[in-house]
């Protein structure tokens, strides 16, 4: 399965790089039954119009009074799962939980500014990029990406999905920021979705993600698979990792999200053990070709590519760290960032 993905995956990314745009993964007959299927689904899956908690701001206060500790700046981009729809808290966010933790590990004060829009769509990203690089005087030491999801359920096509993509990684990269990509989650898992959707959705969404991966790697950035950790763990917990739509993570969801991708954040900017960078074979790790590292990345979450040299990509399976947690009294009016929160430093 995985090879034919990884075929897949560099059809997909051969159109984008051409500027192609209609390169279809499914049949008439099977898109037919597909759009059918989401109807249905539609119906039976909650939704609302809450807006995502506001969490722009400063994390890792008790850093700020070091000398020369200069803030890192934090900048997430994408659909709602970035915008961290779903859940109540700003602390909750994706965004909030990252910028706590890169300010543990880093020993610095992060600013985080979130540009993410729910239902955003990868067309959307432009729009992004334009208003983060323009909202400071200074672009963002590293982005976050999270999208693909509604690129899925709306039938864009995969070619033109993973151009806008690497369109979006290649504006950061030239502002001189890092970026890592959370490629699109494997929809596939959510609960209300039945067979033959749930088949469906599972394949399209990690033919994109892998496709994905190897749009981002062209284009200078680092990517982190979703899909599994919206797989077997949110499969089997689903009241616990599914916030109240069945649909968006709940908090502990985000979470599960949120240490996957910052071993891979901090170690876009330098600040992850060296002795971690170097792959481990027992650990599955190693040098591949960029699609089959793609492929294997699509189909188990966590899973970091990074590029090496030509056509070539390094697979990591990074460990995961506990999230740093707040200390201190939550007031009733603490909606904003986590200011007054002492957080302990992440384990090395």
């Amino acid at each position: 399965m995985s090879m034919s993905r990884a075929r897949a995956a560099r059809r997909i990314a051969a159109a984008a790089a051409y500027g192609g745009g209609g390169i279809g993964l499914l049949g008439g007959a099977a898109l037919g039954l597909l759009l059918t299927e989401v109807a249905l689904a539609r119906r039976v899956v909650g939704g609302n119009n809450d807006t995502p908690p506001p969490a722009d701001g400063r994390y890792g206060s008790a850093f700020v009074h070091r000398t020369g500790n200069e803030p890192l700046f934090l900048g997430m981009l994408g659909d709602s799962t970035a915008a961290g729809k779903g859940v109540h808290r700003p602390r909750q966010t994706p965004g909030a939980l990252l910028a706590s933790g890169l300010a543990a590990v880093a020993e610095r004060p992060v600013e985080l500014r979130n540009v993410a829009l729910s239902g955003a769509q990868s067309y959307d990203l432009e729009r992004q990029v334009t208003l983060l690089l323009a909202g400071h005087e200074r672009a963002p030491d590293v982005c976050v990406i999270m999208i693909g999801a509604n690129d899925v359920t709306h039938r864009v096509p995969a070619a033109r999905s993973v151009r806008l993509l690497a369109e979006a990684v290649r504006r950061l990269r030239e502002a001189g920021c890092e970026v890592v990509v959370g490629t699109c989650p494997d929809l596939g898992t959510i609960e209300p979705v039945y067979q033959p959707l749930r088949w469906l959705a599972r394949r399209l969404s990690r033919q994109l993600a892998a496709a994905q991966t190897i749009g981002v790697l062209e284009a200078g950035g680092r990517t982190v698979s979703l899909g599994d950790l919206l797989g077997p763990e949110f499969e089997s917990n689903p009241r616990e990792l599914f916030g109240p739509d069945n649909y968006h993570p709940s908090a502990e969801g985000y979470a599960t999200a949120a240490m996957a991708v910052l071993p891979t954040l901090c170690a876009a900017l330098g600040l992850w053990p060296e002795d971690e960078e170097r792959p481990d074979a027992a650990r599955r790790e190693g040098i591949l070709p960029v699609a089959r590292a793609a492929a294997e990345a699509a189909a188990e979450g966590g899973t970091e590519v990074t590029a090496a040299r030509g056509r070539w990509a390094l697979l990591k399976h990074r460990r995961r760290r506990q999230l740093p947690s707040a200390e201190g009294p939550e007031g009733p009016g603490d909606d904003g960032p986590e200011r007054h929160h002492v957080w302990h430093r992440v384990g090395r």
